[in-house]
This record gives structure tokens, sequence and C-alpha cells, in this order.
């Protein structure tokens, strides 16, 4: 369950629960307050009535006594006020005991009044003292309605007490009940804050333990297992997603500085095997022409070669070249190997002349056509043949040099098609530029960024074929620098 879905429920809960409880308290004392104000309202009808008796009385006798328009109007006046009272006491609901004591009251109330009508008429139409009785009659009945009225008050007493004591026991029972949510809602706020930020804590320890591991270099730390429907999942995915993209970056570098290391090492070798190409090149240019003043032609021409092929070495290993090119010094190379051997080998080539405007890297063909020569044919006494073919398809063209010397075992052939195995022991000192077979593989396959280019066929005393496979779209020169390539 995701954070939101837990604060969604446990809140609500929480909140409905210390709601209800309130509410029920609420009722109970709006209920206990509707009671009270019923049985009030009525108490306090009969303490006004029993009062306003008394002050129409009052009023009556001041009238009698003074005989004035004032005093008559002060008597009119309250026992307007009393007749109000007695109609608010008859629209007021009676309990079921004190039914026939209020029927009673009000009759009395009645009585009362007309007791004061005929005091007034009696004293308005006679000059005796004839009124006087009437007027004892009327305070008779004053004094019957205040010691009902105090009876009527001792019942509404009575009546509602037992009904206050319930009141007041479901009260404090609600009240216990109050208490004991209270405190059960304290416990599940705390357990539910508790349970929430454990499942914030708990997430973020486990990223922060998996990030330090990986500030300390250890890209291999398993990130944390984190439920997809939970927010901290998406974090968790996107370490995953880092530590594969560290792991990625880093290799990539780590292939770049290799590329690097093997092409500033290639060029060291060369730049040891230069030894004043300047001086080289003149030397060779004397003995030329000294060989064509002589009258040997072949090693006039056999010296030019070697000076081109000792040019075409020299030249930086870092910018391609074309495979015609590559071809063209393949072809002086064996030139001169065959000014060597002589008839003992037979360089057959089949070249396709689409396939030759492709860019490649330089020194690519001739350190293999060197390894035939050293390690295939130089034994034979004759019979020897290497065949250099170039051929064309739509997306690729395949180059292969092919002989039938002395071959390889399984072992050398897997160990030079395999860059991170031990490299094989170098050659005589003389016999070859340094380059060596797996270097010009290595070199293809930093240069294309591909590992299925090359591929060696040979069985011992059977003779060795490799095939190489270029990219038929081919490079740009400026695009294609070993260097800066990645």
């Amino acid at each position: 369950m995701n954070i939101r879905r837990m604060l969604f429920i446990v809140i609500p809960a929480l909140f409905i629960a210390s709601n209800a409880v309130a509410f029920f308290i609420f009722q109970s004392g709006i209920t206990v307050q509707k009671s009270y104000n019923v049985m009030l309202d009525r108490v306090l009808l009969y303490k006004q009535i029993a009062g306003q008796t008394e002050n129409n009385l009052r009023t009556l006798n001041v009238y009698l006594s003074d005989r004035n328009e004032m005093s008559r109007s002060n008597f009119t006046q309250q026992r307007n006020e009393l007749k109000q009272l007695r109609e608010g006491l008859s629209a007021q609901e009676t309990i079921s005991s004190t039914a026939v004591l209020v029927c009673s009251y009000l009759h009395m109330i009645d009585t009362f009044m007309a007791q004061e009508d005929d005091v007034m008429q009696a004293f308005h139409h006679t000059d005796s003292l004839a009124y006087a009785g009437f007027y004892e009659k009327a305070e008779r009945t004053a004094a019957f309605i205040q010691e009902e009225g105090h009876q009527l008050i001792d019942l509404e007493l009575s009546y509602y007490q037992p009904f206050y004591q319930q009141i007041f026991t479901h009260t404090k029972s609600m009240n216990g009940w109050a208490v004991a949510v209270f405190v059960l809602n304290t416990l599940i706020s705390v357990a539910c804050a508790y349970w929430i930020s454990l499942g914030i804590t708990r997430p973020i320890r486990q990223l922060t333990r998996t990030a330090q591991q990986i500030s300390r270099g250890n890209l291999q730390a398993p990130s944390p297992k984190i439920g997809a429907h939970h927010e901290f999942g998406v974090l968790s995915e996107a370490f995953e997603r880092m530590q594969e993209s560290l792991k990625s970056l880093i290799a990539k570098e780590k292939e770049g500085l290799e590329r690097d290391k093997l092409v500033k090492s290639l060029e060291l070798e060369v730049l040891q095997n230069q030894m004043n190409p300047h001086f080289l090149f003149n030397s060779l240019n004397v003995l030329s022409k000294l060989a064509l003043l002589e009258g040997a032609e072949k090693t006039s021409d056999l010296t030019v070669t070697m000076s081109n092929l000792l040019r075409y070495n020299l030249r930086k290993l870092d910018h391609p070249v074309t495979l015609r090119d590559e071809v063209e010094h393949a072809k002086e190379y064996f030139t001169i190997q065959q000014a060597r051997f002589r008839d003992r080998i037979r360089f057959i080539t089949e070249i396709d002349e689409r396939g030759l405007d492709i860019w490649v890297p330089t020194l690519t063909l001739q350190p293999l056509l060197e390894n035939v020569f050293v390690h295939g044919i130089e034994g034979m006494e004759q019979g020897a043949e290497i065949k250099l073919a170039v051929s064309y398809i739509p997306g690729e063209v395949r180059v292969s040099i092919s002989d039938n010397g002395i071959g390889m075992s399984e072992e050398v052939r897997q160990s030079l098609l395999q860059h991170d195995a031990r490299p094989p022991t170098a050659q005589a000192k003389g016999q070859s530029t340094g380059l060596g077979t797996r270097n010009v593989f290595r070199r293809l396959e930093l240069f294309y960024g591909r590992e299925d280019l090359v591929d060696i066929v040979s069985k011992p005393g059977l003779g060795t074929t490799v095939l190489i496979r270029f990219p038929a779209a081919g490079k740009e020169e400026e695009d294609v620098s070993l260097i800066d390539r990645r």
C-alpha cells in the first residue's frame, strides 16, 4: 500500500471516530437542554403567574383607594399581562401527572380575573362597601393560585428528576467512551504515524545505503526492492537505471582509454622504427640512381619500391586510407618479398573495383601478408601461393588473404581472434614491423565499433584464410580518427 492510500484511509477513519463520539455527547447535551428548557419555561410561568396575581391585587387596591385614571390604567395593564401569562401556560404541553392540576390552575386564574371584574362592577354601581366581599374572594383565590403554583413546581421537578438522572448517567457513560476513544485514537495515531514514517524512512535509508556504496565505487551494489505502486519505487528504478548508465559510461571510457593507449603504443613503435626517415629516403634514392647508372634496372626499381613502402609505413596511424591504397601497398610489399623468394611463391589477386573506395584503417593488409610470409610459407621450397581477393556485395566489402602454408592450431586461431587473451610471441627482429595480426584485428574493432568483422579458417598443414568484412558504407576521413572516435 502506498503512502497516499494509507493517509486517505487512516486520517478519515480517525476523524470519523472522534467526530462520532463528539456528536453523541453533543446530542445528549441538546436533549438535556431541551428538557430543561421546557421544564424551566413552565416553572417560570407558574412563578410569574403567582407574582402577577399579587400585582393585580395591589394595583386594584390602589385604584379602589385613589379612584383616579392613572391607577385604573395601571390595573388594566397588569390584568392584560396576567391574561397573556394565562394564554402562554395554556399553550404549553403538560406532563401526564400535572395535566389535571394545570387545568384546575387555569380555571383558578379565570376565576380570579372574574372576581376582579365583580369587584370593579360593584365599585362603580354602588356607593356602599359591597365590593369588599368580592375583593376578599379575589384575595383567597390569589392565595390558592400561589399554593397551586408551588405544588405544580414540585411536581415538575419530581417528574424530571429521574429523567435528568438517566441523562446524567448516559452522559457520564459517554464521557467514559470519549476518554476510551481518545486513548484509542492516540494509540492508533501513534501506530499509524510510525507505520507511515517507516514507509517513508525505510526506502530512504535503503536508497541512501545504495548511494553511499555507489559513491565508494561499488557499482554492483543491489538496488533496493521497492514495490512499483510505492512512491519511492520510481526513485528505486531511477537508481537502477543510473547504475546501468554508469556501468555503460565506464565501460565506454575504459574502451576509449584502451583504444587511445593502443594507438599511442602503435605510434610509438612506428616512431621508434623511423630511424631518421629523411636520411633513409635520401639514401634509398641515391642507391636507386646508382643502380640505374650501373645498369641494374631491377635493383633500381626494387629500391624505389622499398622507398615507397617505407614512406607508407611511416604515415600516421590515426588517418584512414582507401582500400585501394591498401591493396596497392600490399602489391608493393609482395614485390619486395618476391625479390627474396623469387619463383618459390606466386601472388594471385582477384579485385572487384567497386569495393576499393571505402575508407579503412592504415596498415590493415600489409601486416597480414607479413604474417603469411613469416609464419605460413617461409619454410616452403616451392609451390607457395598467396591470394588476395576483394569482393563486393550489397552493404559489405569482403577481403580475404589465403595461403597454402603450414596453417595453425585451433589454440593459436582462438588466441588471435580474442583480443583479451595473452598476445602471441613477438616476431624475430627484422622480420616484422611490430604491428602484428592481433593489433590489426583490434584496430578494426575499434575503428568500426564492431567485433564480428574478422574470421580465420585454418588447420595445420592445410593453409590459412583470413576473412575481413568491411561495411560498404565506408567512412569519411574527417569522421574516423581513431583517437576521437567513440
